[in-house]
């Protein structure tokens, strides 16, 4: 038999050592997985892993990778920084979807001007969105005390229910003879996220995000707000002692998370995406929760987690395309990420011991 004791601090090795102990695991199972659906399990996980980096056609997805990461690692800072004080924001996909229609209508508002202005001030118009759409559960919380979690869950389906409005209404194309969606912003060059070197995939969006990871790092180990909020995670008894005030840090993470979420999906709608349809939710913001954890809610460990999971994204496509999985494995496979980390993650602050015999004996 075999016992979970408590470390009197968690192990700094296992602290980094479990995230690639989850990678391994979820290759060994999804492996598993793969072959039960009768594929080879080693081909598989090389085209995931091993063919977007320098397999046939490695210069093309190795572009798209960086187009994946960037809102992952974006949507991933905001929410880390709520994460690590106990604030626990699980709608940041509607938030994504809010700042990309509020973004989207100021440019087609002013569709076909041409100015230099246009695209900053559809940045700033996302940036709002988002964080108006977070300050409803930021308000209802220090307010009346309610559950951010579910609140922020249950403005995702209302969120969707905009999309759909705002693709079959107010943001239709009037020349895309009665298709649901906007305009494309591809035909729109003020309006557009172009690729700043062309062919590589690194957009405004991109060149944002490694910007945020740098700021948010210096945040959390250099300013008095990031001393706050790793205080109020780590001892939060300490915090109200401290004079740290709840309030304004439930405003702070949530608003924050919900600017980075809406500027994310405005650089999506902008570049990638090219419209706003009714498909344009495409999980980024529940997929960041496992880039968050995977990074340790560390923004530089951010960066690598969100091009692992990019990685899986592109590579799963790949894996789709020229092997026929279902796309339902694929997520699958994502999935364990977070489920082996989360239950490799009690090594941090546990260590495995075998019962001594005094102690097998008061046991019986």
């Amino acid at each position: 038999m075999l016992r979970l004791e408590k470390r009197p601090n968690p192990s700094v090795f296992w602290l980094w050592a479990t995230p690639v102990l989850a990678v391994a695991l979820t290759m060994v199972v999804g492996g598993l997985l793969f072959a039960a659906l009768g594929s080879n399990p080693v081909t598989v996980i090389r085209t995931i892993f091993w063919d977007p980096l320098f397999g046939a056609n490695a210069g093309y997805f190795r572009a798209q990778l960086l187009i994946k990461a960037a809102p992952l690692i974006l949507i991933a800072i905001g929410l880390a920084m709520g994460f690590r004080a106990g604030i626990w924001n699980i709608g940041a996909e509607g938030q994504y979807i809010i700042g990309a229609v509020v973004g989207a209508s100021v440019g087609l508002a002013v569709y076909p001007t041409e100015n230099r202005l246009i695209f900053p001030a559809m940045v700033l118009a996302g940036a709002f969105g988002g964080w108006a759409w977070a300050m409803i559960p930021a308000i209802l919380k220090t307010r009346f005390n309610t559950n951010e979690i579910l609140v922020s869950l249950m403005l995702v389906y209302v969120a969707e229910a905009i999309l759909a409005k705002a693709a079959l209404g107010f943001l239709r194309n009037p020349e895309g003879m009665g298709f649901p969606g906007s305009r494309n912003f591809s035909s729109y060059p003020a309006a557009r996220n172009f690729d700043l070197i062309e062919r590589t995939g690194l957009h405004w969006g991109g060149v944002t995000a490694l910007a945020v990871a740098v700021a948010a790092y210096v945040l959390l180990t250099r300013h008095g707000i990031g001393f706050q909020i790793r205080l109020a995670g780590q001892a939060p008894r300490a915090a109200r002692f401290h004079g740290v005030s709840p309030t304004r840090l439930v405003v702070f993470c949530l608003g924050l998370t919900g600017a980075l979420a809406g500027m994310a999906g405005l650089f999506e709608a902008t570049g990638p995406g090219g419209q706003i349809t009714e498909n344009f939710a495409s999980g980024y913001g529940f997929t960041a929760i496992i880039v968050a954890f995977l990074g340790r809610l560390n923004p530089l460990g951010i960066v690598l987690a969100g091009f692992m999971m990019a990685l899986t994204y592109v590579g799963g496509s790949l894996a789709e395309s020229t092997m026929n999985l279902p796309a339902a494995s694929i997520q699958v496979f994502q999935g364990m990420l977070l489920f082996f980390l989360l239950g490799v993650d009690v090594l941090t602050n546990y260590r495995v011991r075998r019962p001594s015999g005094a102690a097998k004996g008061a046991e019986a």
